[in-house]
């Protein structure tokens, strides 16, 4: 947890409790909004929800800690749409959130507020975070955005389920390497709202970029990329067009 967070009662309930109580295995009618097709598709073939406890419950402990009810309710609308999700672990960050939940916020009023957004699966030296304009990021000490959005995170996740199997090829690359990739005649696939990590799209290829450790931690030798190659065009884009995006 960044240093300065508000560690709620959350935090605690689930340090006692160690697991979450009901599992919801059919998400077919309850996919967060905002999605293009081949997210949707994901998140109802690889996606459970588990059942986190509200928000509301914890808002007084909030308030009379001087959190701001507008934090509180960026935390309750976040939950609406995104809470309990557990999703397949990402390539990198040891795999992500382990489940969607709001908790810890922090901030002030001149820097903006952010909260965490989920439970890190290992102990990595940094949180998932939701930073004052909905981006998801992580927080070392530094915030770095990874993504423009939750949905941006998720989509990054449909994409690199997608392509993992269409690819005939994948070919990783990490630290100076990375720069001499050449993205000339590559455009950024924009549904995944990249920022510190991105995606881009070539006439066969897909190439995602991974920054957020790199700048976060300082660590330029961290940023790691994957090349996909031999892509056709549903491999390329699974069925989604850019004006899906």
């Amino acid at each position: 947890m960044p240093q300065g967070a508000q560690s709620g009662p959350r935090s605690a309930i689930s340090r006692v409790l160690g697991s979450v109580s009901l599992v919801n295995l059919n998400l077919f009618n309850d996919v967060p909004d905002g999605l293009t097709q081949r997210a949707r598709s994901f998140v109802r073939a690889h996606g459970v929800k588990v059942d986190i406890r509200p928000i509301e419950e914890h808002r007084q402990w909030w308030l009379e800690r001087d959190i701001p009810a507008a934090v509180i309710d960026r935390m309750a609308a976040y939950e609406e749409q995104w809470g309990g999700l557990v999703l397949p672990p990402s390539p990198q960050y040891d795999g992500g959130p382990r489940y969607l939940e709001a908790d810890s916020p922090e901030g002030s009023t001149s820097d903006g507020w952010w909260f965490e957004a989920g439970m890190q699966r290992t102990a990595v030296p940094y949180s998932f975070m939701i930073g004052p304009s909905g981006e998801l990021g992580i927080h070392a000490g530094r915030w770095v955005p990874l993504h423009a959005s939750v949905a941006g995170w998720v989509e990054s996740l449909a994409l690199t389920h997608h392509v993992s199997v269409c690819a005939k090829q994948i070919v990783k690359v990490t630290g100076d390497d990375v720069d001499g990739i050449v993205l000339d005649g590559y455009e950024p696939v924009r549904e995944v709202k990249g920022l510190a990590d991105t995606w881009w799209r070539g006439s066969d290829s897909l190439v995602t970029i991974y920054s957020g450790e790199a700048e976060a931690l300082s660590f330029p030798r961290g940023r790691t990329a994957l090349i996909y190659s031999s892509l056709d065009e549903w491999g390329l884009r699974g069925g989604v067009k850019d004006s899906d995006s």
